[in-house]
């Protein structure tokens, strides 16, 4: 209940979220980490993903990883590339 979808992005309710560390596991990106684990350089995406919940769907249900998602997991520098527009939810 905490996610929420944009077009090549989903972000999580920092104010929602509980740090339970259940969807740590499901992420293929390896993207997502209990606040206290946080890495520095991508502490800034905690502010931006409270931003973008206010205009993005909720999600409820499991998605299949976009489908460059593995080329991309690594790949650093892509902040510019997140677009604001917002996913279809569901």
């Amino acid at each position: 209940d905490c996610f929420y979808e944009g077009k090549n992005f989903l972000a999580i309710h920092p104010e929602d979220c509980i740090d339970c560390g259940a969807c740590e596991p499901e992420c293929p990106a390896e993207a997502i980490f209990e606040e206290d684990e946080l890495p520095a350089k991508w502490k800034h995406y905690t502010e931006l993903n409270a931003n973008l919940v206010k205009a993005w769907p909720n999600i409820t249900s499991k998605r299949k990883p976009l489908p460059d998602a593995e080329e991309n997991k690594a790949r650093t520098g892509k902040d510019a590339e997140l677009s604001q527009e917002p996913g279809q939810g569901g």
